[in-house]
């Protein structure tokens, strides 16, 4: 009985449970939009993962560190008026803690055993993320020290997501 009640809860906890990637722009590149759609797919059997694309804002071609600083507030703003406030948020940023694949799997699991069921990756534009939604995340994660394109970013997102929900429902990845 307890172990039928285990495993009732569990399926309670997955079907609560809310994966969200935030990112600012649009995925223009077809290549990287049909990758993010097969791996949205697969995800699906494991929960509900969205993507919340906002528009970016245009950089114009000769800016200042001020005008960059003021694209970075006004995408944060955006992405601070989505978020709720309990979403359980998390940057990708280069200073960021890594993580290998079965850590995202058990950083998860943990989240969502303790009752974090709305998580929100969020991923800033090619400016990068300003420091209010660092501030507001909970966590900052880094994928490695270089720099990499929004769209293929979100690309790497998806899979390591699809990866760590493969390595927390015990199957082989």
């Amino acid at each position: 009985a307890r172990r039928q009640r285990d495993e009732e809860n569990h399926a309670g906890r997955k079907a609560e449970m809310s994966i969200s990637v935030m990112a600012m722009g649009r995925m223009k590149e077809k290549p990287y939009r049909q990758m993010a759609d097969e791996y949205l797919k697969r995800l699906s059997r494991y929960g509900k993962f969205e993507e919340i694309e906002l528009p970016d804002l245009p950089e114009p071609a000769n800016t200042s560190e001020a005008i960059e600083r003021q694209i970075r507030d006004k995408e944060g703003e955006m992405m601070l008026s989505r978020l709720k406030p309990s979403d359980y948020v998390i940057a990708l940023t280069i200073p960021g803690k890594m993580h290998d694949s079965p850590g995202l799997s058990r950083h998860l699991d943990e989240l969502l055993t303790r009752g974090e069921s709305s998580i929100v990756f969020v991923i800033g534009g090619s400016l990068g993320l300003s420091p209010q939604v660092v501030a507001r995340a909970n966590f900052k994660l880094s994928f490695s020290l270089m720099t990499f394109p929004h769209q293929l970013a979100r690309v790497m997102l998806l899979e390591q997501l699809y990866r760590a929900m493969k390595i927390r429902a015990g199957e082989r990845y």
